[in-house]
């Protein structure tokens, strides 16, 4: 399986590639480190992200899970950048309680593509499995909060990407 590592301010990551899709974000550099054109677009999407020059990400993405995840997993890619949902919401949308949300969010193995740390706790931040575990997910958070700020100082649209 392909893979191609970066640094970011959240600590390396390492991206996978199988069948043409991104199926894995892991935190770590790894071991061998392959350019093929999917990653290497991968990776400078991302960097932009960390940059605070793009929200979005327009990647095929593949996460191996069960059909429940998958959903709760589509539902986190509707939550715009800059914005947040409780698992509450996740829940009613996807089917669930907020418990089986979060097991699923626990699981998600594409992290920031899938954005599950948009999602928060009804009385607080929640938690977060990635990175430093909650530092990682105020970072992000903050992150996708400047460049959202930085985008209406220049006077554009809180547009996708």
């Amino acid at each position: 399986m392909p893979q191609l590592s970066l640094h970011t301010p959240v600590g390396d990551l390492t991206l996978s590639e199988e069948d043409g899709a991104i199926v894995a974000v892991d935190w770590g550099w790894g071991r061998d480190q392959t350019e093929t054109p999917l990653l290497v677009e991968a990776r400078e999407q991302l960097q932009a992200y960390f940059d605070g020059e793009r929200l979005d990400f327009d990647l095929p993405l593949a996460p191996r899970g069960t059909a429940y995840r998958q959903k709760v997993w589509a539902a986190l890619c509707r939550i715009p950048a800059g914005a947040t949902r409780t698992y509450g919401d996740i829940a009613r949308e996807a089917g669930g309680s907020a418990r089986s949300v979060g097991g699923a969010n626990g699981r998600n193995p594409i992290p920031i593509l899938i954005p599950c740390h948009r999602v928060v706790a009804g009385t607080g931040i929640g938690g977060y499995s990635g990175g430093d575990g909650l530092p990682t997910k105020h970072y992000l958070l903050d992150l996708e909060a400047r460049a959202l700020q930085a985008r209406a100082r220049r006077g554009q649209r809180p547009a996708r990407g």
